[in-house]
């Protein structure tokens, strides 16, 4: 059988299976809910890339706004964090994780898309030249900026608050 008889054969088949209830779509749902990282593994990612991170607690517990913490962090937000650490070539330091204590909401922090990133002359630099400015955030007025891949760097008073829809990969 040639291989232009084989495709609509093989697509036939399919179709009867699926019809038929004995194969089982495989295409993934798009509102599935992203990969996770434990507060350990995280860890281990940002340290093997070189990235910092500090808690005025000294401690990594979710529950404890004191706290850093990356359980249950998105894996697309470690990889965009570590993917702005290479781009910038600027050293990067993490100043709040998924703890309690920020703004709720789908894309916040405790849901695992944002992380705050200490404000560097580097890191100021790379994301105001880089990156296209947005306008002030509704509410605080903290002048955003997005990336390329449309995640969004809002400098508030002490620190970057970025929201990684999705990693530069």
């Amino acid at each position: 059988m040639s291989r232009r008889t084989a495709r609509p054969v093989a697509f036939a088949a399919s179709a009867a299976l699926l019809a038929g209830g004995l194969l089982a779509a495989t295409v993934p749902d798009a509102a599935a809910a992203p990969a996770k990282y434990s507060q350990a593994a995280a860890a281990q990612q940002f340290k093997r890339a070189g990235v910092a991170w500090t808690s005025s607690g000294r401690c990594s517990d979710r529950a404890n706004r004191r706290c850093t913490s990356f359980e249950k962090i998105n894996r697309s937000t470690v990889a965009g964090v570590i993917d702005f650490k290479k781009a910038g070539k600027c050293a990067v330091t993490l100043t709040a994780g998924t703890e309690k204590g920020h703004a709720s909401g789908t894309y916040s922090h405790w849901n695992g898309y944002k992380v705050d990133i200490k404000l560097t002359p580097c890191v100021n630099t790379y994301i105001t030249h880089k990156f296209r400015y947005i306008g002030e955030r509704k509410g605080d007025r903290a002048k955003q900026y997005r990336s390329p891949h449309g995640n969004v760097y809002a400098r508030e008073g002490s620190h970057w608050d970025v929201t990684y829809y999705r990693a530069s990969r």
